[in-house]
């Protein structure tokens, strides 16, 4: 017990001085850019109603969900193939490290002219973006498997398929797991951009319409979604990660107890 509150603690508290900080520091503000915490707070649930929640963060969710699995799948299957064959590696490594160079963001337009301006478009920058820290890391982790238990494997006549899912993907995926949270912030930021060109909805395509429209407590409720938005993400993908990575995360606690 003791310990899950002093958890809880080291949890809030950073959280809770952040906020008082912010509260203290804009009480007196009448900067019309930066209103006091306490008119945001108040605006919060005039702005965000169950009707807005569904037509425009739902949307944005939605979009984000699309390019990330995407860019999961794609960055896996890669990875995984430039990872176990050293000359796929030598032939793809130039044009990776170039096209991993050039930002998501000024793709927009190029990918606009080929995707439209649906959700199409946006899923596919989000997915741009995501792909490269999952395809990467990727093929790192698999490049590291133990070569003692691949000659094992190999004795045992463990191949093809069973190697692959219970040697090379096992064993990389911690590493795939790091990439997949570097590309949910990522997602995220990609989202939001590609909201800002040519959309009707979206958590972006709002923030921009209040700031527009010099609704300026409502833009500052926007950003605070979008902050709920990414905490609830990252909640979510911690527990996926416990449960997928239950063995690695065990081994390590019994390499620390150990002597």
């Amino acid at each position: 017990m003791r310990r899950v509150l002093s958890r809880l603690v080291s949890v809030v508290a950073l959280p809770t001085v952040l906020v008082t900080v912010w509260w203290v520091a804009s009480a007196g503000s009448t900067d019309v850019y930066w209103p006091p915490l306490r008119t945001i707070l108040e605006t919060f649930p005039d702005v965000w109603t169950t009707e807005r929640l569904r037509a425009d963060v739902l949307p944005s969710v939605l979009r984000l969900t699309g390019g990330y699995l995407l860019a999961a799948v794609v960055g896996v299957l890669l990875g995984t193939v430039i990872g176990s064959y050293r000359w796929v590696r030598a032939v793809c490594e130039p044009v990776l490290e170039f096209l991993r160079a050039v930002p998501p963001p000024v793709l927009v337009p190029v990918i606009m002219l080929f995707a439209g301006i649906g959700d199409t478009m946006k899923v596919t920058v989000i997915a741009s973006g995501c792909v490269w820290p999952v395809l990467l890391n990727t093929v790192e982790g698999v490049r590291a498997v133990d070569p003692v238990m691949t000659e094992t494997a190999r004795c045992y006549g463990i191949t093809g398929t069973a190697r692959l899912r219970h040697l090379v993907l096992r064993s990389a995926s911690p590493q795939i797991f790091a990439g997949l949270r570097q590309a949910l912030s990522i997602g995220i930021i990609l989202m939001v951009i590609s909201e800002m060109f040519a959309a009707s909805n979206g958590l972006g395509f709002t923030i921009v319409q209040f700031q527009r429209g010099f609704a300026i407590p409502d833009m500052w409720t926007g950003i605070l979604v979008l902050g709920l938005l990414g905490f609830l993400l990252s909640v979510v993908f911690r527990l996926v990660e416990r449960r997928v990575l239950g063995w690695y995360h065990g081994l390590r606690a019994s390499t620390r107890r150990s002597p």
